[in-house]
């Protein structure tokens, strides 16, 4: 599979994810206990035709992520068939939501996606290059390490910045913010931190730090939008957490136009002239269905007590 690499992504890639001692006790777990990364392969008499990688959400009995996918240059048919094995294989084993993110230079595979694989164009996010060092001043008592006592409130103030109608898909659940039991066995390394408000110590926000190669990190940030949070002084804190690890690294941060607070950060990298090096389309296929408007019935309830509608239009009343 290695001439479906470029070479930047051959050593992350083949040495993190394939040849993990783990993986092949991982492939008996039942789906809520996985925690790394699987990869399939289609195969035929002439040979590997394409390989695609599936890896779970923290809250992986509702979602797992298409992040890996190789295949042969225009062989769209491959691809959607490995596609559909995946999806198949994991809504069998109790998935709800298996999503995607496409690059949107890429749009006969945006609509391969659609048109054959059955997903939904949710939104987009787009990952920006911190281009030189964040020199603003913070206040450290602002933040402090994350723990899971905080994932309730993090959980709820997250779902509340979701816009309406990306709730049902994308809506965060507790285990999603805690830290798990496998943490350490993961594919990625991730630090979070807390945002606390100076005056009443209340939580408003949340930092997260992701690497899987330990060279390049990627910021997620979120905050209350009822709440003034200085983007900048968030990134200067982030940078100075990484440089503590690491001396040299780039740095990222990602922006998610589902969220209440995602425009106006794209608007700051913008104004602040850093790079968007990625600009993905966020697909979804879903098991989840609106339920339809209810219909009337007729009935009406009167001190908790249902009676045909025809008693409340009886013209004569008799008064004792």
């Amino acid at each position: 599979m290695i001439s479906f690499l470029n070479n930047g992504a051959i050593d992350n890639y083949i040495n993190n994810i394939m040849f993990n001692p783990f993986i092949l006790f991982h492939h008996i777990l039942p789906l809520k206990l996985k925690y790394l990364p699987e990869s399939f392969v289609l195969k035929n008499e002439d040979g590997l035709k394409g390989l695609i990688t599936v890896a779970p959400n923290k809250a992986v009995e509702k979602r797992v992520e298409i992040k890996k996918l190789f295949f042969e240059e225009n062989a769209y048919e491959d691809a959607a068939e490995l596609v559909q094995y995946a999806v198949s294989k994991y809504k069998a084993m109790g998935a709800i939501s298996v999503q995607v993110k496409v690059d949107n230079y890429l749009p006969e595979l945006l609509s391969m996606f659609v048109s054959k694989c059955g997903f939904s164009q949710i939104s987009y996010e787009k990952i920006w290059r911190i281009t030189e060092s964040p020199k603003t001043e913070y206040d450290k008592k602002e933040f402090r390490n994350f723990r899971n006592s905080d994932a309730s409130t993090l959980t709820n103030m997250y779902n509340d910045i979701l816009l309406p109608h990306f709730r049902p898909l994308l809506g965060a659940e507790i285990g999603e913010f805690k830290e798990n039991l496998f943490k350490g066995l993961s594919y990625y390394s991730e630090y979070k931190y807390v945002i606390q408000d100076k005056k009443s110590g209340n939580t408003v926000g949340c930092v997260s730090v992701q690497t899987s190669d330990n060279k390049n990190y990627i910021v997620d940030i979120i905050h209350s939008d009822w709440i003034d949070c200085d983007i900048n002084e968030i990134l200067s804190f982030a940078y100075d957490k990484i440089k503590q690890r690491n001396k040299n690294f780039g740095m990222f941060l990602r922006t998610k136009r589902y969220l209440t607070i995602g425009e106006k950060h794209e608007q700051i990298c913008a104004q602040k002239g850093y790079e968007c090096v990625q600009n993905q389309v966020v697909l979804t296929n879903t098991s989840l269905r609106a339920l339809s408007s209810k219909e009337k019935t007729g009935r009406y309830t009167v001190l908790s007590d249902f009676c045909p509608s025809n008693i409340m239009t009886t013209k004569n009343t008799t008064r004792s």
